[in-house]
């Protein structure tokens, strides 16, 4: 009796592992073909290409927040990091500063914004929840006091090449940004699944206690992740003021929403310790299809916020279900 159950078993299908391992790129692909024949200029280079910008942004922003859900906390202050660091960046290249410098200087910035979210879930002892909506409160508002809520441009700004060419130029046809997309996912990729620091994470997800009294200092580890979901946060604000040529106060409203989404949409799990980078990419890919589709069928941007929250939903459901299989 025993035999033939496990044996019948064995032969089941598991529809909750196969979520888990296809199910995202099956939904890629699905809503790439609704799309496509609702639309036939989808597939078109040029619009193939805009897709491509439009998910690079946020795929950088979700690869950082990942790391944080895999702890089974969440960063709401990335999109106002986005934005305190792009802002930063071109005030120094307006006031002189060497654009290569005042890209350094900014993506440090996002990093040591990150960090201090890090200190404090780690120290504080306060919810990443409570204290990144706090924190995004507070960059947000720093931004409007730096740019006296207007955009920041200037000529130094446009006449840079280097600068320019991070959030607008093309290499091999291809837009630069996207190479920066797949750099950031091949280096974060290995972090995550072949480092030691990435199995500490997945530990601090899986059991937080259970991994500190293992060894893992797991308030350093803590810091560490939200210093990388700040530095590129801040990189992809560098890109988004590039591409926009000046720095705008409400930059990256927002942004957060779709990066969790992605994340989440990428199959790793809400309440920490599961989850893949390539995912992550996946779900960031479904993002920009879905919101490069609606925009294409001339759905209302009123709409499109429904269907988003719609998407979302879904899988956090699928998320719970999952986790209690």
């Amino acid at each position: 009796m025993n035999n033939t159950t496990e044996t019948k078993a064995k032969g089941s299908f598991d529809f909750g592992k196969f979520i888990s391992k296809l199910g995202p790129l099956v939904a890629l692909i699905v809503l790439a073909i609704i799309v496509s024949v609702l639309n036939t200029s989808f597939l078109g280079i040029n619009n193939i290409m805009n897709l491509l910008q439009q998910v690079s942004i946020n795929a950088l922003i979700a690869f950082g927040m990942q790391f944080v859900i895999l702890t089974g906390g969440i960063d709401l202050s990335v999109g106002s990091i986005l934005a305190l660091s792009g802002a930063i960046t071109a005030q120094l290249i307006v006031s002189g500063v060497s654009p290569i410098v005042a890209f350094l200087i900014g993506v440090a910035c996002g990093a040591v914004f990150g960090a201090l979210n890090g200190v404090l879930i780690a120290y504080g002892g306060a919810a990443p929840f409570i204290v990144t909506l706090a924190t995004m409160s507070v960059y947000r508002g720093l931004t409007y006091v730096l740019t006296n809520g207007n955009p920041i441009t200037g000529a130094k700004m446009n006449d840079s090449f280097s600068f320019q060419f991070l959030g607008q130029g093309y290499l091999f046809g291809i837009p630069f940004q996207v190479y920066l997309m797949v750099l950031g996912f091949a280096v974060f990729y290995v972090l995550m699944h072949k480092t030691t620091f990435g199995r500490k994470t997945f530990a601090i997800g899986g059991n937080e206690k259970a991994a500190f009294v293992a060894g893992v200092k797991t308030k350093h580890i803590l810091i560490w992740i939200y210093v990388i979901a700040g530095f590129l946060a801040a990189v992809a604000g560098m890109v988004l003021t590039s591409q926009l040529g000046s720095a705008q106060p409400d930059a990256g409203t927002s942004y957060e929403m779709d990066a969790i989404a992605a994340v989440v949409l990428g199959g790793t799990s809400l309440a920490g310790g599961k989850g893949k980078m390539s995912g992550t990419l996946i779900g960031a890919l479904i993002i920009g299809v879905l919101n490069n589709g609606m925009n294409l069928l001339g759905i209302s941007s009123f709409f499109q916020q429904i269907v988003k929250g719609i998407v979302i939903l879904v899988a956090v459901l699928l998320d719970r279900k999952q986790a209690k299989n």
